[in-house]
């Protein structure tokens, strides 16, 4: 499908604009399942005062969405109405300064966790076993051996839907368990870590460990979005889902990993529906089989196609 091009208003709205702005954009090459619709607009700012000045003269009836690196995401089909924002250059920084690391939001995590290794600063090695970037992280609470964002974070800056700039600290994210309760609309920019002084060579024997059972428990080289759902209280989702029958299940073109089946593949000619659907039918089977109802992790974003509504 395509959506009306509205490009040509925003950059009226918006004259002194230097990101770009491109209408009915797709989006699947942009996410690791390779699915989805397009963008009504894509808009990539250059910067963080780019980005406000854009979000500040956006018509509040435009929806903003963001995406990352696409990793724990699925675009339905139809695709999604108003502007998605991704970042990209301008959020790519990344410097340390004694036990801490500050890095953009579009900063994939393994880069994090290599200059703080590089820099010899422990407690950030988790950080190679998210797969995404740093505002992905911040939003769902990323984690992965034993930490999540929450034991790490220190500050994120972030902007709001009326262009304002906050700085926030590690309380005010409100963080649960791949949670972040900061207002929905902030999108953020920045984010600061702390860990501790260590050793660079037990630090990058951590992170070789962390790649060697990721590549060996996991679908890493498939197209696929990380795990799929959250690991019930005190239970783990991958078991649920295996005792419910599900390891090896297909439908259309996706399949749940026969490795790991807390992950969710697409075979080479999936739809967004396709996947969607599987989980769903998986969540069917383990609610009837343990009376667990399990809950997504990964996010999902935008309208189905008018086939698969």
């Amino acid at each position: 499908m395509s959506f009306p091009d509205i490009v040509p208003d925003l950059k009226s709205r918006a004259p002194k604009l230097r990101g770009r702005l491109l209408p009915n954009e797709p989006l699947a090459p942009l996410t690791w399942f390779r699915v989805g619709g397009p963008a009504q607009v894509l808009f990539m700012p250059e910067d963080e005062a780019d980005l406000a000045y854009f979000l500040a003269a956006l018509p509040a009836d435009i929806p903003a969405t963001v995406v990352g690196l696409g990793s724990n995401l699925i675009v339905r089909d139809g695709g999604i109405p108003g502007v998605v924002v991704r970042l990209g250059r301008g959020f790519s920084d990344i410097k340390t300064d004694g036990q801490r690391v500050t890095a953009g939001a579009a900063v994939p995590d393994v880069r994090v966790a290599r200059a703080a290794q590089e820099a010899g600063i422990a407690g950030l090695a988790f950080l190679r076993g998210i797969p995404g970037a740093v505002g992905g992280a911040l939003r769902m609470n990323g984690g992965a051996y034993g930490r999540e964002t929450k034991d790490a974070l220190v500050a994120a800056r972030a902007v709001d839907r009326k262009g304002t700039v906050h700085v926030l600290s590690n309380a005010d994210m409100h963080y649960t368990y791949r949670h972040c309760g900061a207002p929905d609309d902030y999108i953020f920019t920045e984010a600061t870590f702390e860990g501790t002084r260590g050793d660079p060579a037990v630090i990058a024997a951590e992170m070789d460990k962390i790649t060697e059972s990721r590549e060996a428990t996991q679908p890493i080289k498939s197209r696929t979005g990380g795990s799929t759902f959250k690991n019930p209280p005190g239970r783990k989702a991958w078991e649920l889902i295996d005792a419910a029958g599900c390891r090896g299940l297909v439908r259309g073109g996706a399949q749940v990993s026969e490795l790991h089946c807390n992950f969710l593949l697409n075979l080479g000619n999936a739809t967004a529906a396709d996947i969607e659907g599987l989980g769903e039918t998986v969540r069917a089977r383990v609610k009837k089989n343990s009376g667990v109802e399990l809950e997504w992790e990964i996010k999902r974003i935008g309208i189905p196609s008018a086939r698969s509504a």
